[in-house]
């Protein structure tokens, strides 16, 4: 799959999740084998620009892979401002997010609800993709809700104005994340369109990837919550898709050497106190795969240091 001129190594990405893809998770997920990884969504606003969260947020230089920033708001001129100061900070591709059903997000008029607004849409797309010399890329839902699903149409005006890729999420909005993704309006998109088409939604095992695929004509799948707590989900999907087969899944070795590493990444990027912090709930997440983990989730939760938590994961793994 090519994105301007970046052709990703595979065709599995990472999705954007606010308060999960941090510089530390993609990082992970990169080396683990995602074709790209797409950052937490960053507002386009300035104001909020200086707080340490949106400081965070706009590191990209020293990362490994391609750079892809994701963008929210709903004022033109302020996204094409953001995306051209991202540019500058070291992303080497915008997303735009029109997917996000989250209410404080969409009372903005932004994430999901842009799709009510199609002339509002134009202008976004136009205004960032006219700001910047890198590629642009969307991510959508179906719709905002049953009688509303235009996914074709504002696929169609993201095609008219530049966009590079465009990513579905197979739930309207007001579906949210219940019941099962749809991915007949994904397959329609892509027959409709020249761009790369990418779906998203329940892609949780390599035999879905390849099902979605298969049944979408999609150029790639892109992976949310099926990689939280489990980030080999890239190299199984990618040896599947390859070889038609599954890989043997990860040691207990691997297991605690990856998520040791990743606690300690954790506690570099963010420092101790809210590193830690963090740290519990990717750790929940890594031990849904355990039976009767939850008395140690819980004391886990309730540790106040990194070296304790350190010493808690190697004593569980003991």
């Amino acid at each position: 799959m090519q994105i301007g001129p970046y052709k990703l190594e595979n065709p599995v990405i990472l999705a954007p999740m606010a308060g999960v893809t941090d510089q530390p998770f993609r990082q992970l997920c990169w080396k683990l084998g995602a074709g790209l990884t797409v950052s937490e969504m960053l507002s386009s606003n300035p104001k909020v620009w200086t707080s340490q969260k949106s400081l965070q947020r706009m590191t990209h230089l020293g990362e490994c892979g391609i750079r892809s920033v994701q963008i929210a708001g709903s004022c033109p001129d302020e996204m094409a401002h953001a995306a051209q100061v991202n540019a500058s900070n070291g992303a080497q591709i915008i997303d735009i997010n029109m997917g996000c059903p989250a209410k404080k997000v969409n009372k903005k008029l932004a994430g999901s609800a842009l799709m009510k607004s199609p002339d509002l849409v134009r202008q976004i797309l136009k205004a960032v993709v006219g700001a910047v010399e890198i590629p642009v890329t969307l991510k959508i839902r179906t719709g905002w809700c049953e009688e509303q699903k235009n996914a074709l149409e504002i696929a169609q005006i993201a095609e008219d104005c530049g966009i590079d890729a465009l990513a579905i999420h197979g739930r309207t909005r007001t579906c949210m994340y219940r019941g099962h993704a749809e991915y007949d309006t994904i397959a329609a998109v892509k027959q409709q369109v020249s761009m790369p088409v990418v779906a998203n939604g329940d892609i949780t095992s390599p035999e879905q990837a390849k099902y979605v695929l298969d049944y979408t004509g999609t150029d790639a799948v892109m992976v949310g919550r099926g990689a939280q707590g489990n980030p080999w989900i890239f190299r199984e999907i990618n040896h599947y898709l390859r070889h038609g087969e599954h890989i043997a899944g990860p040691t207990k070795v691997e297991i605690q050497d990856v998520m040791l590493g990743h606690l300690n990444n954790l506690y570099q990027f963010y420092g101790e106190l809210q590193g830690l912090r963090i740290a519990r709930k990717h750790v929940g997440w890594y031990l849904k795969r355990w039976q009767h983990a939850e008395e140690f989730r819980q004391r886990f939760n309730r540790l106040e240091s990194c070296d304790e938590q350190t010493s808690s994961i190697e004593r569980f793994f003991q």
